[in-house]
């Protein structure tokens, strides 16, 4: 039996009002004859066009199609000022989509986030729906104690309270640059382009190799298929080197490489992609990290890099 309120709502359109269902106990009413294509982009969000022969309209200015995807970017004017925030906001995106869709291809069962910081990265692969195991390497006492808050009510994102590196040692690692903290200290480039660098505090933290954690942060998983991820301010090299001859169980990595040193004695981007490809990956996307507000310049890429010998076979 129809209801009061769907009867009422059935008799809209005869006195020129168009009801259109968006989801339940929601609806939207328009004085317009035009029909309306309603597509969701987010939980409590709407995208409403009109159509014409059943076909939702081109997006007008402040909207942009994504080739033939169907997908369609919409810019209002405040954010469009800013290119170079809008352009790096976009990159984090769309790195973060590539990295899931890699994961996904080459069935990776195990994410090694090192330098996971107070865990973005890992929050950001649960959103885009990989399940898998996390393994989280943080060493500073302040910022682990946000890492394990956000890792408590998921049991397969496990966390540790360590660097990695190429030997089992202590050291001591700079603090208080917010997100930056790191083993080196920054290059002359660096503190000009930071004023967060003139000053510094220092934690002694624990050093491991990562290929002495491997079987426990493997265990348990049938058939492992781990990817390493490295965000470590500068040393980089030093966590892969670290994992020796079982870097070739990776089915892939990610390690943000330098094109501006910020850090004394980092490597350059160059030298980072070689050491990589020499041990069997291939680039597969790069995506800006930092550029240069003045000259426009990129001073990091976020390189994601997998092993073509690992793709599973049909």
């Amino acid at each position: 039996m129809q209801t009061l309120y769907r009867r009422l709502l059935r008799l809209m359109p005869r006195i020129g009002v168009q009801v259109t269902d968006i989801a339940p106990g929601t609806a939207l009413v328009s004085r317009s004859a035009t029909p309306l294509s309603v597509t969701g982009a987010d939980k409590g969000t709407w995208i409403v066009r009109r159509t014409k022969g059943g076909v939702a309209q081109a997006p007008g200015a402040g909207a942009v199609r994504l080739g033939e995807t169907g997908a369609v970017l919409f810019v209002d004017a405040a954010a469009g000022r800013d290119e170079r925030a809008l352009q790096l906001a976009a990159a984090e995106y769309l790195c973060t989509q590539h990295v899931a869709a890699m994961l996904a291809l080459y069935e990776a069962n195990c994410v090694f986030d090192v330098g996971a910081n107070s865990g973005q990265y890992a929050r950001r692969l649960r959103r885009l729906g990989y399940a898998g195991r996390i393994v989280s390497f943080e060493p500073t006492s302040e910022t682990f104690a946000k890492l394990e808050k956000a890792a408590a009510q998921d049991p397969d994102w496990h966390v540790y309270r360590c660097g990695l590196g190429r030997e089992e040692t202590t050291a001591e690692i700079h603090t208080g640059w917010k997100t930056m903290n790191s083993l080196l200290g920054p290059s002359d480039y660096g503190k000009d382009r930071y004023s967060r660098f003139t000053r510094s505090e220092t934690e002694e933290i624990r050093i491991r190799r990562l290929d002495e954690v491997m079987d426990e942060a493997l265990d348990g998983l049938f058939d492992p298929r781990p990817y390493l991820k490295m965000d470590t301010q500068g040393y980089d090299l030093e966590v892969f080197a670290g994992a020796g001859k079982r870097v070739e169980e990776f089915v892939g990595m990610q390690s943000e490489v330098a094109v501006l040193r910020l850090y004394e004695g980092s490597p350059g981007m160059g030298e980072a992609v070689a050491t990589y490809e020499a041990a069997g990956f291939g680039i597969t996307g790069m995506y800006p990290v930092t550029r240069e507000a003045t000259t426009g310049r990129v001073i990091e890429f976020d390189c994601v890099l997998m092993r073509a010998e690992a793709t599973p076979k049909p």
